[in-house]
């Protein structure tokens, strides 16, 4: 298994995606490798419930797909959000009809999940890249202030917690999801 710490000199963007694989995975942005923190027991628990959810709303319908730790080249950065959700018309395909291996589009829909010592900024910096090339909403989901701030674009973030639904894409029909029943989902009581 490779490890590649952040880079002091700049690397083309070809270059890096020739490199093996990390764990846990670096992602290319301005020219520079930057590793993704460990995902813990919280983060990974939400990763999968979330896009579980989703997908058991959205697959049937084939209205959209949420893929968890994919990697997006788009913009000139190469991404892993933690889930990354994309409309049925708009998933890379084969030539056969398979999806494809390589995703050099971004998401209709971000969602990360801050990890302890993760910093804010970075993880908003990353969210608002994705905003400027055409992603509709992104989540950024705080574990331990059990919070969500809310992004979509051109406007301000907003905050939901407690019992505030959080906002999807409008192509996710009756699908009602509070920031409550997001962080119960920690809870083994």
């Amino acid at each position: 298994m490779a490890t590649v710490s952040q880079t002091k000199s700049a690397i083309a963007l070809e270059e890096f995606l020739q490199l093996p694989e990390t764990r846990p995975y670096s992602e290319y942005i301005n020219g520079k490798i930057e590793q993704k923190p460990m995902p813990q027991g919280e983060h990974s628990t939400l990763q999968i419930r979330l896009g579980t959810v989703i997908n058991e709303t959205v697959l049937s319908k084939k209205s959209a797909h949420a893929f968890t730790e994919l990697r997006c080249t788009f913009g000139g950065r190469s991404l892993v959000p933690d889930i990354s959700v994309f409309t049925w018309n708009r998933i890379p395909k084969t030539e056969k009809g398979r999806i494809a291996n390589r995703f050099e589009v971004h998401p209709d829909w971000v969602i990360e999940i801050l990890s302890p010592q993760q910093s804010a900024n970075k993880v908003i910096r990353k969210i608002m890249f994705c905003l400027s090339q055409g992603t509709q909403l992104a989540w950024l989901i705080d574990p331990e202030d059990e919070s969500v701030m809310i992004f979509k674009p051109n406007q301000f973030p907003e905050m939901k917690s407690n019992e505030d639904v959080l906002p999807v894409l409008e192509i996710l029909e009756n699908f009602d999801l509070s920031a409550k029943e997001i962080f119960a989902w920690l809870s083994f009581d």
